[in-house]
């Protein structure tokens, strides 16, 4: 089945491994660049060529990107430079990086790893991930199968429009809140989704889910959400799956 490489462009950065297709393990250095300011396209294409050079890959990308895709262009920019609106990444980033290149929504690419290998295999009915990073992030699969580009951080929330400005990790760094009570965020975001979609699971990933036993006590117990297996891996897991 072979390695591909996937890449997670997030808000703050942009992350990569290569990943063995057979069981979603990494099989080379995780490389990130940050990215503090939001970024041009043009500069966001050499730092995802500079990735790829960094790992020594030639082989097919595949890409996550925190926009709303369709057919390999992006439709929005709510964490990501406006200028994006409009473009082909697909046809960006093969052309900087000279190699074969899919791009989908990055928490659909997530969606996708953990239906494959992680705490979505097997779950039928409707499940959720939810990417907790700059915004809010939503995959979402039926039966095993993708619904792409929901945003559910576009949601109003408590007087929060969007939601992801009040309920994001960023949010919790910005507003200086300690792990409880962003957990009770975090509990109440899941609650809102949970009351409007009846979901079997719910996944948490984004790079919070590392902190994951710093906040899950204050998620209620009746609510299905766990942390995704691949934790904040599960982008990139997702992405290599494009291309195999």
């Amino acid at each position: 089945m072979g390695a591909r490489l996937g890449i997670d462009v997030g808000g703050s950065g942009i992350k990569g491994a290569v990943v063995d297709l057979e069981d979603g393990s990494l099989v080379s250095e995780r490389v990130k660049i940050a990215t503090p300011e939001p970024v041009l396209p043009a500069e966001m294409a050499t730092m995802v060529a500079e990735l790829v050079s960094t790992l020594g890959y030639d082989g097919a990308v595949g890409i996550g990107f925190p926009a709303v895709v369709v057919d390999g262009t992006v439709w929005t920019a709510n964490n990501i430079h406006r200028d994006w609106i409009g473009v082909n990444a697909q046809k960006v980033f093969t052309e900087a990086t000279g190699v074969e290149v899919e791009v989908i929504n990055d928490a659909d690419a997530a969606a996708l790893g953990e239906a494959r290998y992680g705490a979505a295999r097997g779950v039928g009915g409707l499940v959720i991930l939810l990417t907790f990073g700059s915004g809010i992030g939503s995959g979402l699969l039926l039966d095993g199968r993708l619904i792409p580009n929901v945003e559910l951080g576009q949601l109003e929330l408590d007087g929060h429009r969007p939601a992801e400005s009040h309920f994001s990790a960023s949010a919790r760094k910005r507003d200086d809140v300690g792990w409880d009570e962003w957990g009770d965020r975090v509990n109440r975001f899941l609650t809102h989704v949970n009351a409007l979609f009846s979901p079997r699971l719910m996944l948490v990933s984004g790079g919070v889910a590392r902190k994951w036993e710093k906040f899950a006590h204050r998620i209620h117990p009746d609510l299905p959400a766990v942390r995704a297996e691949a934790a904040n891996n599960a982008g990139i897991v997702g992405a290599a799956t494009l291309v195999e």
